[in-house]
């Protein structure tokens, strides 16, 4: 299976990569350009980069975008209003509550262990900056393997008490059923990983 995607940064990438590797190891890759880079209206840049998949013999695409202060779900139904219809049975459209970090920090507990920080740090409105300050991110390193990695073995089973990854999951689970990737059952996996 080959996976396309398109994201607005780099802890995006590293958690699509984490994800990957736990879900589907042996599926292909294929960046897209970052979100909102092309300086497009949303519709054109959808049409080129679905275009640009096609052309890769992409079967799923996936796109990723934070919420920042909207709703998420207003913020997921303008995407699909602005997609071409023709490839929406292909598409992810994944739209964080704020953003990615809220996603890797709804477990503060493991998360604090993993990275030898104070769990408290990570229980606030947006925990993007003590993430960042926990994994020692700065503007020249990224640490989208670490990222990457604490994805991978994350309990993701906890996350879905984030409305927005839990539909996340959702999605990709309904692509990886039709193309033959088994993602584990989240909601039956309470004690797994």
């Amino acid at each position: 299976m080959t996976i396309g995607f398109s994201v607005q940064g780099s802890t995006d990438r590293a958690l699509l990569h984490g994800l990957r590797t736990r879900w589907c190891p042996n599926a292909g890759l294929i960046q897209g350009p970052f979100r909102g880079s092309t300086r497009v209206s949303l519709h054109r840049e959808y049409r080129k980069i679905c275009e640009q998949f096609v052309e890769q013999n992409v079967e799923v695409m996936v796109f990723l975008t934070d919420a920042d202060t909207e709703p998420w779900r207003d913020v997921q139904r303008n995407e699909r209003s602005r997609f071409p219809t023709e490839y929406l049975p292909r598409a992810v459209h994944g739209v964080a509550d704020r953003n990615v970090e809220c996603w890797i920090c709804a477990e503060p507990q493991w998360l604090a262990r993993e990275l030898g920080a104070d769990p408290e740090q990570f229980q606030c409105e947006n925990p993007k900056r003590a993430f960042e300050h926990a994994l020692r991110m700065d503007r020249d390193d990224r640490k989208e393997v670490e990222i990457a990695a604490l994805v991978a073995r994350a309990p993701l089973h906890r996350w879905l008490i984030e409305p927005s990854f839990q539909d996340l999951y959702e999605q990709l689970r309904d692509q990886s059923q039709q193309l033959g990737c088994s993602l584990e059952n989240l909601r039956d996996s309470g004690a797994a990983r």
